[in-house]
C-alpha cells in the first residue's frame, strides 16, 4: 500500500513546495521542473513564453510560466502536454484550473506555477505586471503615463 503525507496548502518551507515521486533537492527539483515545462510548452508551440521569479513576493511559489496558446483548443493541448509531461519526471500536480473551452488554464505544480492563456486573455489580466517586483511595476506605472 502506498501512503505519502499530502503539502500544506500553503508551506512554510520551500522544499515543501514539490511534491515528487522522489526527492531531489529543492533548487535542483525547481530547475528541473522549470526546464520540464519549458519543453513541455515548446513541443506544442507555445509562444511567448516567459518565467517569472517571484520568491520574493510570496511564500506559495518561487516560479510562474506564462505562455500564449493560438485558440482555446490550444490551451487545453498545452496545459495537459505540461501535466503529462510533469508527470513523467515524478512530479505530482497539485491542481488545475480551467479546461474545456477556456482561454485561460492553470497548471499548479507547487513551486511552480504555469498559465495558458490566449493573447486577448494575456493582455486583459496582465499577470506579468501583478507578479512584478516593486521595481517593474515602477517601470510599467510610467509606460502607461508616457
Amino acid at each position: 500500500m502506498l501512503s505519502y503525507q499530502l503539502p500544506l496548502l500553503f508551506p512554510t518551507k520551500r522544499e515543501n513546495l514539490f511534491m515528487t515521486t522522489n526527492t531531489p533537492s529543492s533548487e535542483n527539483a525547481t530547475q528541473h521542473c522549470l526546464n520540464t515545462v519549458q519543453t513541455a510548452l515548446e513541443d506544442l508551440k507555445a509562444k511567448n513564453i516567459k518565467i517569472l521569479n517571484v520568491h520574493e513576493l510570496t511564500e506559495v511559489m518561487d516560479y510562474i510560466v506564462i505562455a500564449d496558446a493560438t485558440s482555446k483548443r490550444h490551451v487545453k493541448a498545452l496545459a495537459d502536454n505540461v501535466t503529462v509531461e510533469v508527470k513523467k519526471e515524478g512530479f505530482i500536480p497539485l491542481g488545475r484550473e480551467g479546461d474545456r473551452d477556456s482561454d485561460w488554464t492553470l497548471v499548479d505544480i507547487g513551486a511552480v506555477v504555469v498559465h495558458v492563456m490566449t493573447p486577448q486573455a494575456r493582455e486583459f489580466y496582465d499577470l506579468e505586471g501583478l507578479w512584478s517586483s516593486p521595481e517593474e511595476l515602477a517601470k510599467l506605472a510610467k509606460k502607461r503615463t508616457d
